[in-house]
């Protein structure tokens, strides 16, 4: 192709030893896959079934786990299917798309888990407002905002780079992450700020107002019963844990590209699958184990299976 003519195909040079290794990386890379999809499905599905578990926590686990599913999604597929093929290439459209949808879904996540913190606040801070503020309408709501606003945001990037003039057609990674920036000729600063001004309101802000919410429920729950602060134990610990490991890995995703001549890239490349091997499969375990209600119904079903 004419490079004038801005190469529409992107080779994606991140992958390790793939001759030698192509088949064991498809069978583990698949095998990942179809466990994340059926470990966050059968949790969704306990939670669809159960009325009991039809309480706005339990709809906001299922809506993350859902989340979890849609991100593997959007890098799955492609994954095993360079894993067979002689050139690991995308098109730049298709690229873009994948970014899209990666820190979209990426940006759900922290909305997702704002919007479960703030329910467990009104829960242990406020329990005789509950039920009306954390009414169907309200749920439904946040599910909304949580996807759509990430999507809208991360979309303006993405359109942005589609008109722009690329000097480099490698791309020094498996997937369409931020590493898309490199392939450019010029980052702009208004388009550098308009990514801070995403990265501040779908993930910083976020995170903040988490921190801000476990602050005053730790306080609180201090100051109540014992039963209180086993309550408080018990349903927001998993939402910490599951928020520091996702921060954790988006984290490096932001900083491995400013730092990117830095990291060996193999090193690269474990930390790159971290975010979409390690905490999608991290997300059912904790709520299947450490959620009681959750584990009580997960325990039945698979009892009952060996039955059958």
């Amino acid at each position: 192709m004419d490079d004038e003519l801005n190469v529409t195909h992107v080779t994606l040079g991140g992958f390790v030893d793939i001759d030698k290794y192509r088949y064991l990386y498809f069978l583990i890379v698949l095998s990942v896959y179809i466990l994340i999809v059926f470990s966050n499905s059968t949790i969704v599905y306990l939670i669809w079934i159960h009325p009991s578990l039809h309480e706005p926590m339990y709809i906001f686990i299922a809506a993350l786990l859902i989340n979890s599913v849609l991100l593997s999604t959007a890098v799955y597929p492609k994954l095993l299917i360079d894993f067979l093929s002689e050139k690991q290439i995308i098109s730049y459209s298709a690229c873009l798309f994948q970014f899209e949808m990666f820190y979209s879904l990426g940006g759900s996540e922290f909305l997702l888990l704002s919007a479960m913190a703030y329910d467990r606040y009104v829960s242990i801070c406020k329990p005789l407002q509950y039920a009306r503020t954390m009414s169907r309408t309200t749920v439904s709501i946040f599910l909304v905002l949580a996807w759509i606003l990430p999507a809208c945001q991360v979309a303006v990037p993405a359109g942005l780079s589609a008109n722009k003039k690329l000097c480099t057609f490698i791309l020094k990674a498996m997937y369409c992450n931020n590493t898309v920036y490199k392939l450019q000729c010029v980052v702009s600063r208004a388009q550098i700020i308009h990514d801070m001004v995403i990265l501040l309101n779908v993930a910083i802000l976020p995170v903040l107002f988490i921190l801000f919410t476990y602050t005053r429920i730790l306080i609180i729950s201090y100051r109540s019963s014992r039963e209180v602060r086993k309550k408080a134990a018990q349903t927001c610990l998993p939402h910490l844990i599951i928020l520091i490991n996702f921060s954790c890995v988006c984290a490096f995703d932001v900083i491995a590209v400013q730092l990117e001549s830095d990291f060996p890239k193999t090193v690269r490349v474990i930390m790159s699958l971290q975010i979409i091997m390690y905490h999608p499969l991290f997300n059912p375990i904790m709520y299947g184990l450490k959620m009681r209600d959750i584990s009580k119904h997960l325990k039945r079903l698979f009892t009952s299976a060996k039955r059958i």
